[in-house]
């Protein structure tokens, strides 16, 4: 049962008589208990919902069109509270957090809706049968699943779960019933690494095509990892080892299906110190939001864009404007930065480069720097008329960093207006070509 807590205004529901306050007790029959449910049985032309009103129970039948939402707002998005991580992953970012965040930033997410509402990965750890046979009946797919390893007890000990093992074969369940999956291996030195990575990739390659893809990411590692399990990060010529035999197996898988399956993500080749790989090597940007092939893709749209930009435009835009991006970023950033005002003779842009101080030397990537870091950097430092970051180094609402630090109090701190750009190439250049400076009246 869920309780609605608005109807939109001429909406299907609304000509019924809905109202706020109401609570769903089931649609066409079916008991409704989160989102998904919700919106698995709406779909239909005709939907009955049985109500409760109070202390009456109302049945209202609505006709509209197949798929269109009949109007009725709830308290949350889900409908339901997030379901929480069960495990304590040896590798855990949220357990290398310090004290004093926001109490958001605590909260460890292990929810197969979010998967696939919102592209969240889930271990499956605190899933049942009758979860996994519900994903099934509304083909909810793709799913996005924390794999680590497919040895199970080297699960157990990487999640400290004693079920992690066993759940492994909701994966195959999920294949065999034609959900599709995409997959991600967190890398920790010396523990699932080497053998045992080769090992966890090819189990997973035999369930294709319904795996469709596996990323291999870096474990994060901050300088706040006191009194947990002793992890270290990968040297470049560990670096190498990992993407050469990703790259073996898949020209292997590659060779058979016309798709390598396997990806490393950016860290790895940073780490390494080598080229990113084109475009190719990608097949499409399957594993885009796990960082795998996130710069290759920004560049691809950076110099696409580049070659739409009017140029009328071009020539008469002047600005002076900065760029503050992590460590791990910030040499493409400053190519294309320099790129784009060769093309443009009136801008002038400089790139900076932010140590995370907050978080450690070893977290490099744009989307972890703090806004104290950014004010202690950059305070003083030439920062023309406007300072560009990524989107990604604030929250949703796009008002505040991870140390709560407000965009408001940095643009007063720094002196100019910090405007957040979409991490994209064609976000890069709209982001600068539309700004406009205010008048100093």
């Amino acid at each position: 049962m869920v309780t609605v807590k608005a109807v939109k205004v001429g909406s299907p529901a609304y000509k019924k008589g809905v109202k706020a306050g109401d609570v769903i007790i089931s649609v066409n029959g079916n008991d409704i208990k989160d989102v998904l449910d919700y919106r698995f049985y709406i779909t239909e032309r005709k939907v009955k919902f049985l109500l409760h009103r109070g202390a009456e129970l109302l049945e209202v039948s609505i006709t509209k069109g197949e798929y269109e939402d009949p109007g009725l707002d709830f308290e949350s998005f889900l409908m339901d509270n997030k379901h929480s991580c069960t495990n304590k992953c040896i590798f855990c970012f949220i357990d290398q957090l310090p004290d004093g965040m926001r109490d958001t930033l605590y909260f460890k997410d292990d929810d197969s809706r979010l998967s696939f509402l919102m592209g969240n990965y889930v271990t499956l750890t605190n899933m049942t049968d009758e979860d996994i046979e519900r994903i099934i009946k509304m083909h909810m797919s793709p799913i996005n699943i924390s794999v680590h390893t497919t040895d199970p007890e080297l699960r157990c000990k990487m999640l400290n779960n004693r079920f992690a093992g066993e759940k492994l074969r909701y994966i195959q369940i999920l294949a065999e019933a034609g959900i599709s999956i995409n997959c991600q291996i967190v890398l920790c030195k010396g523990i699932n690494d080497g053998e045992r990575l080769e090992k966890t990739v090819r189990d997973l390659a035999k369930l294709r095509p319904s795996i469709k893809s596996v990323a291999i990411v870096p474990a994060g590692l901050t300088k706040f990892r006191k009194g947990l399990y002793e992890l270290c990060q990968f040297t470049p010529s560990e670096s190498k080892n990992v993407i050469e035999l990703i790259d073996r197996l898949g020209n292997e898988f590659s060779s058979k299906t016309a798709e390598r399956f396997c990806y490393c993500s950016d860290e790895f080749f940073l780490l390494a110190k080598t080229k990113l790989p084109d475009r190719d090597y990608y097949d499409g940007y399957p594993q885009l939001d796990n960082g795998v092939g996130l710069i290759t893709s920004m560049r691809e749209e950076f110099y696409e864009e580049l070659k739409r930009l009017d140029n009328d435009g071009a020539s008469k835009k002047s600005l002076s404007f900065s760029i503050a991006t992590g460590e791990a970023a910030y040499d493409f950033i400053s190519e294309i930065t320099d790129r784009l005002c060769g093309l443009c003779p009136n801008l002038t842009g400089k790139v900076y480069k932010i140590h995370n101080d907050f978080f450690g030397e070893l977290i490099t990537v744009a989307g972890l720097i703090c806004g104290c870091d950014l004010i202690s950097q950059l305070k003083g430092k030439d920062l023309g008329d406007v300072l560009f970051i990524p989107s990604v180094m604030l929250r949703a609402k796009q008002d505040m960093f991870l140390d709560s630090v407000s965009l408001c109090d940095a643009e007063g701190e720094l002196g100019v207006p910090i405007i957040p750009t979409k991490p994209s190439g064609e976000g890069f250049i709209e982001g600068i070509m539309k700004y406009e400076k205010k008048s100093d009246s």
